[in-house]
C-alpha cells in the first residue's frame, strides 16, 4: 500500500555435522579442564533458532562473536536421557559467525529438547554458556492437532524496540501460541528504514527506540543488512520464541527496499550512495540466508520456494514473489511476458506441479503477496504502478494475473482441492473468501486468503479489493488512521489449527494480546 510504503521515505554458513550417541558434555577437543576466563569465553548474542522443520530434520541457528564450533546435545526427553550429540564446523567471519546446523535422524511427530554451546577454535575449551531450547518435527500421522501460525512485517515505520513497553511483544504472544511451526511472511526486516531514538504519540507519551549503528541508517553494505537481522535477535521475546518455535521463513521487499525488482535504480534517494538494487539486492540475501535458519537448496543456494510436509492432513508451499519477478508497470499487458512474471516461469511450474502432487488434504500456499487487495506502487511515466498481483482493474486477467490465472485453471482442471493462501505486506488482519460466481474471470474453484500482520510495525488498512478473481472480505481488522504504534494492540497474527479426527481446518486472527478476533472452520471438499 503506497501510503505505508512511503510513510518513511525520508549464510552459506556451516551445516556439516558428525553425530555420537550417549556421550557426556566435553570440551570439543578433549582439553583437561575447561576454561573459565570470560575473555576467552564465546559469547551467543542472538540466542538460537530452529528452522525449516521436516519429519526428520531441523535446522538450528546460533551465532558467535568469534571463531567456535558449535555442539548441541539433543533429546526427546526433557531430562536429556538417551541424549546424541552434534558438532558443526567452524564458524567464521565470512558469514558473520553464524552457524546453520542440520539435525538429523530425528523421530518425526516429537518433541525434541537440546541444549547448545560453542567451544572457541582459539581457545579450546572455552565454552559459551550453554542455551536450552525445544521444538517439534513434523508428524508422519495424523495422531494429533496441527496448528500453523503465520504473520509479517517487523520493526518498521519506525517502531523498534522499546524495553520499557515489553520490547517486540509479538514474538511472546506467538510463543504462548504454541503453534508446531510458525511461517514469516516476509519483511523479516526493515532496512531502508532507521529508527529514531524517539516518536512522541498521540497521548503525548514517548516511544523510546533502542538504535543501534545499523539501524541509525539505511542497508546498504552487507553488514549493515547483518545489522538489521541481529537488531531484532537483540530482544529478549524474540530469544525465547527461537528458541521454542521453529520457523519457515519467506522474505518480501523491505529485506532489500520498498517495492523493490532487480532493475530498479534509486535515482532519487539521496539516502543511498549505491544506487543499483540489483547489487543491494544480493548483499540483502546473504545476509537473510546467514541470520534465517533456512536449509539451502542443493540445486539453488539461494532459493526460498520450498515445501513441507505435515503428514497426511497438510503440506506447505512456501513461494517467493520478489526473486523472479519483472519491473513494476501499470500492470496491465494483454498477454503473459517477461515482463508480467511475479513467480516466474520455473517456480509456477514447480508450484502447479507440487500441488497437484500433494497428498494432503489441506495444501497451503503461504505467499509473501496478496492476491486480490491492491498494493499500488510509485508513479512512474505520469501513471500508477503496482507492486502486487492487482491492477485496480475489475475485468480479465492482464499483466501479474496472468499468472494466478494460469495456475487457478490448471487446479481446477486437476481437481486439486483445499488450497488455501496465507500472506501478510499490508499491516492487517483480513479474511478473503474468492469465488468464480463473483469474479470476472471464473475459471477456478472458490478458495480462501488469509491475511495476518503487522508484527510489530505500523499499522494501516484497509486496501482497495480487484474482483478480476471475487474476493469478498469476511473479516477486516484495520487501524483508525495510518501507522498506529505496537502499543495501540493492532498488531495481529493468524493461526490454522487441523482436526486429525474431521480433518477440518479453522483459521482465526489474534491480536498480539492473545484476544481471538474472527474465525471460521472449513471441511474439507473430496474430490
Amino acid at each position: 500500500m503506497l501510503r505505508r510504503r512511503a510513510f518513511l521515505s525520508g549464510s552459506l554458513a556451516a551445516t556439516a555435522s558428525v553425530l555420537v550417541n550417549r556421550v557426556p558434555w566435553l570440551p570439543i577437543h578433549g582439553a583437561p579442564a575447561i576454561i573459565t576466563a570470560d575473555r576467552l569465553r564465546p559469547v551467543m548474542p542472538n540466542g538460537v533458532q530452529c528452522g525449516d522443520p521436516l519429519a526428520d530434520r531441523a535446522m538450528l541457528w546460533s551465532r558467535s562473536d568469534r571463531p567456535a564450533i558449535l555442539s548441541v546435545e539433543w533429546s526427546t526427553s526433557e531430562r536429556f536421557s538417551n541424549v546424541r550429540r552434534v558438532q558443526s564446523i567452524p564458524s567464521h567471519a565470512d558469514h558473520a559467525f553464524t552457524t546453520h546446523l542440520d539435525l538429523t535422524d530425528l523421530p518425526s511427530g516429537e518433541t525434541v529438547f537440546y541444549r547448545a554451546r560453542y567451544e572457541s577454535v582459539d581457545s579450546p575449551g572455552a565454552l559459551s554458556e550453554p542455551v536450552e531450547g525445544q521444538f517439534r518435527t513434523a508428524p508422519r500421522a495424523a495422531r494429533r492437532p496441527l496448528r500453523i501460525a503465520w504473520s509479517g512485517d517487523m520493526v518498521g515505520q519506525g517502531w523498534g524496540i522499546d524495553e520499557s513497553r515489553g520490547g517486540i511483544r509479538m514474538y511472546d504472544a506467538l510463543r504462548r501460541a504454541d503453534p508446531d511451526v510458525f511461517i514469516h511472511s516476509g519483511d523479516n526486516v526493515y532496512a531502508d528504514q532507521p529508527l529514531n531514538a524517539e516518536v512522541t504519540l498521540d497521548d503525548g507519551t514517548v516511544w523510546r527506540n533502542v538504535v543501534t549503528e545499523a539501524k541509525s541508517k539505511v542497508a546498504e553494505t552487507l553488514d549493515d543488512y547483518r545489522g538489521q537481522y541481529a537488531y531484532n535477535l537483540m530482544d529478549a521475546n524474540a530469544q525465547r520464541f527461537g528458541a521454542h518455535v521453529p520457523m519457515i521463513a519467506q522474505w518480501d521487499d523491505h529485506e532489500v527496499v520498498d517495492n523493490w525488482f532487480h532493475d530498479l535504480v534509486l535515482e532519487s534517494d539521496p539516502r543511498y550512495t549505491e544506487k543499483r538494487v540489483r547489487v543491494l539486492a544480493e548483499r540483502a540475501k546473504q545476509a537473510l540466508f546467514e541470520f534465517v535458519p533456512i536449509r539451502r537448496s542443493v540445486e539453488e543456494p539461494g532459493r526460498v520456494y520450498r515445501s513441507f510436509s505435515y503428514g497426511p492432513l497438510l503440506e506447505v508451499f512456501v513461494v517467493d514473489m520478489r526473486s523472479y519477478r519483472g519491473a513494476n508497470s501499470n500492470n496491465r499487458q494483454a498477454e503473459p511476458s517477461a515482463a508480467t512474471a511475479l513467480l516466474g516461469e520455473t517456480q509456477l511450474a514447480w508450484l502447479e506441479r507440487s500441488l497437484r502432487a500433494s497428498s494432503a488434504v489441506w495444501k497451503v500456499v503461504a505467499s509473501d503477496m496478496p492476491i486480490g487487495l491492491v498494493v499500488p506502487d510509485r508513479m512512474r511515466g505520469g501513471e500508477r504502478n503496482f507492486e502486487a498481483v492487482a491492477n485496480a482493474d475489475n475485468g480479465r486477467p492482464l499483466g501479474r494475473e496472468h499468472e494466478i490465472a494460469q495456475l487457478l485453471r490448471g487446479l481446477k482442471q486437476a481437481k486439486v482441492r483445499n488450497v488455501v493462501w496465507l500472506t501478510a505486506d499490508v499491516h492487517y488482519a483480513a479474511a478473503h473468501h474468492y469465488s468464480p460466481e463473483r469474479a470476472s474471470f471464473a475459471e477456478f474453484d472458490p478458495f480462501w486468503e488469509f491475511v495476518a500482520g503487522p508484527m510489530h510495525a505500523g499499522t494501516f488498512g484497509p486496501n482497495a479489493l480487484d474482483n478480476t478473481f471475487g474476493p469478498e472480505v469476511r473479516f477486516a481488522s484495520t487501524a483508525p488512521k495510518p501507522n498506529r504504534p505496537p502499543s495501540d494492540d493492532l498488531q495481529f497474527y493468524g493461526t490454522l489449527d487441523l482436526d486429525p479426527q474431521r480433518q477440518s481446518l479453522t483459521a482465526a486472527i489474534w491480536d498480539v494480546t492473545g484476544k481471538k478476533l474472527w474465525s471460521v472452520e472449513l471441511e474439507p471438499q473430496r474430490s
